[in-house]
């Protein structure tokens, strides 16, 4: 569902909560994918690569990870790096992957309702094209969901913002990377709406407050933008991402670059 992008920026924050993932991104020296320079080719990017990895051809898979490969090996540390990391690490893809899991379940449950544990697993079943579709290999995948669950908790014992990385993902909540007037009039709820997605430990990490009240109002939000997606037909609640597929594959025949 399209309205589903609304957490992506809480998607990244989770994404970056290893030390190796966020310096990665904050440090990488590919001016092209950074949100702060080139913020709509970024977000462009980046729901793409989920329409390509939940909906798209297995060539469309092939041509994109080849693409984004391009990109990734230009981006590891060096030797004044705080933390060593590289962004062709499977197991910091595996991570990646999984905080993309675990947004697509939040939404899923956000605007359907909860899933049965039968649901649950079947949904599980498609999840791991979000990892092998980039360095994933599919062993890494947790066979089943309780599997997955054990990967999950494991994970986040290691979630930690440093200074620069925190200081990076609060600015894209309160939307710095765009031009102005949008930060100064959407800011405010950009950064209250982020918050409410995030689950606790990394919004306790990252030190942004929430209280009671904000939950409430949270759940008021989730409630009404639900029932209002119930009442579009599939074609479009699902629209954004059949276009990202159809601007992917006018990518492919004009010659232009994937990423």
């Amino acid at each position: 569902d399209s309205l589903g992008l609304a957490s992506g920026p809480a998607n990244v924050i989770m994404q970056l909560a290893w030390p190796e993932v966020g310096w990665g991104v904050r440090e990488s020296r590919v001016d092209t994918g950074n949100v702060y320079k080139r913020p709509f080719k970024r977000a462009r990017t980046t729901f793409q690569y989920l329409a390509v990895a939940t909906i798209g051809t297995d060539e469309d898979k092939r041509l994109y990870r080849e693409a984004v490969d391009r990109v990734h090996k230009l981006v590891h540390s060096t030797p004044q790096s705080r933390v060593k990391y590289s962004a062709m690490d499977p197991k910091l893809q595996m991570w990646v992957a999984a905080c993309l899991y675990i947004g697509f379940e939040d939404v899923f449950e956000w605007l359907h309702g909860p899933m049965t544990e039968a649901d649950r697993d079947a949904f599980y079943a498609s999840a791991p094209t979000l990892g092998t579709t980039l360095q994933v290999r599919p062993e890494q995948w947790p066979a089943t969901r309780a599997e997955f669950d054990d990967y999950w908790r494991d994970g986040l014992t290691r979630i930690r913002f440093d200074g620069p990385v925190a200081e990076h993902l609060v600015g894209i909540t309160e939307l710095k990377m765009l031009p102005q007037p949008a930060n100064l009039l959407f800011g405010r709820v950009s950064k209250w709406m982020t918050t409410g997605f995030l689950h606790r430990e990394f919004r306790d990490e990252l030190g942004l407050p929430w209280n009671p009240r904000d939950q409430r109002r949270f759940e008021k939000f989730l409630a009404v933008t639900a029932r209002l997606n119930g009442m579009l037909p599939e074609s479009v609640r699902t629209l954004t991402y059949r276009l990202l597929i159809v601007e992917l594959r006018w990518r492919m025949r004009t010659g232009r670059p994937l990423v």
